[in-house]
């Protein structure tokens, strides 16, 4: 064989390598555990077949939801998001006015954190590591530890869950702030909360 020829099929075997590679690495890509979710990148779970069930068109995990706004809807309860600058997850729940996080430090608040907004309310999407979609998945026994008690919590607390003044009504603000009880049915009623029920062990947000 030739210099000329020999040189021609490197530079072909080299091309084959080099798309092989960008086709290896995509389907890597595709098989990952996390995704950035709008409006403030936090992470969802792609490996939980709950939240993030195989779409049959494409063959890949897709998450239930689209974004992660207040107002957002869960299917399903607990969901899970992840800022990965944090050793742990939140776990995301409906409430009647819009979705609660509950922190294992911190316990619960209301979505998003306030480092999420700036002084206008504003999302402040977080910036993500380049590896982010490779991250590993949130380990069984820290969900085995929390999802539980979590979901007891929002179960058996829910009704006296405090709402934000800024949540009510102008008449049912003014009666908040002069120390004014009101009825946790009437709030419900103002505030109906998304009908869903199905409340998830962890096995069944692993999928087991």
């Amino acid at each position: 064989m030739s210099h000329k020829n020999f040189s021609k099929v490197l530079l072909a075997v080299f091309s084959f390598l080099i798309l092989f590679g960008l086709a290896f690495s995509e389907a890597v890509y595709a098989q990952n555990n996390w995704v950035a979710i709008p409006p403030y990148n936090t992470l969802w779970p792609l490996w939980s077949p709950v939240l993030s069930p195989v779409n049959a068109t494409t063959g890949l995990p897709t998450p239930v939801v689209t974004s992660l706004a207040p107002k957002t809807v869960l299917p399903v309860e607990p969901a899970l998001t992840w800022d990965p600058s944090l050793a742990y997850p939140w776990l995301l729940y409906n409430t009647p006015y819009g979705m609660a996080h509950f922190d294992p430090l911190y316990g619960v608040d209301f979505w998003p954190p306030s480092s999420f907004l700036d002084s206008a309310g504003a999302a402040l999407p977080l910036t993500l590591p380049i590896d982010y979609a490779l991250l590993p998945p949130t380990d069984p026994l820290w969900l085995q530890q929390y999802v539980l008690p979590a979901n007891n919590y929002f179960v058996q607390a829910y009704p006296n869950l405090v709402f934000p003044v800024a949540t009510l009504p102008p008449a049912i603000a003014l009666a908040v702030a002069a120390g004014i009880t009101i009825p946790q049915t009437y709030i419900t009623t103002l505030f109906p909360s998304p009908a869903v029920t199905n409340y998830l062990s962890p096995a069944a947000l692993l999928g087991l």
